[in-house]
């Protein structure tokens, strides 16, 4: 056998897994986190925007334009926004999911510091988002925050 066969058929079962792996549902909302997460820290409002369904409404008050203002204001205050999550439960049934998270959001502003590996705001939260399926694709219908230590009754914006 030549050598590029040999190559071949060492790979051939690893590409033919990789073909067969269809996406979940759950992968699929897991997605839709993840692109959020990265567009947050890219400040693409847009591209945020385009996750989240317009009939949006959460227990904070607010609904799609209000998110928008959230994260213009957000995004303005820091020049550098992070965003970690430690860990995703999702879970699926029928044309609605839901997230569960905790994500931790650090924010810089455009001063120059003399620790520029320090925030200027760090913020833990606990997320509870519910998704929609809206023609074939998932899109947040409302979320849930809750700064980490904060008293039960009290409810802080990111």
């Amino acid at each position: 056998m030549t050598r590029p066969g040999v190559i071949l058929f060492v790979l051939l079962p690893a590409l033919l897994l990789n073909a067969c792996h269809k996406p979940t549902e759950e992968d699929k909302v897991r997605k839709v986190v993840a692109d959020i997460q990265k567009a947050t820290e890219e400040k693409s409002i847009r591209t945020v925007l385009d996750r989240i369904s317009k009939t949006y409404r959460d227990p904070q008050g607010y609904d799609y334009e209000g998110v928008k203002g959230l994260l213009a204001f957000y995004f303005f205050r820091h020049q550098r926004v992070s965003v970690y999550l430690p860990s995703l439960d999702v879970t699926v049934t029928g044309n609605r999911a839901r997230a569960v998270f905790q994500a931790v959001l650090t924010g810089r502003g455009g001063g120059e510091s003399a620790v520029p590996v320090l925030p200027e705001a760090l913020g833990v939260y606990d997320f509870e988002v519910v998704f929609v399926k809206e023609e074939g694709e998932w899109k947040v219908v409302s979320a849930a925050w809750k700064r980490v230590g904060d008293a039960p009754a009290a409810s802080t914006n990111p």
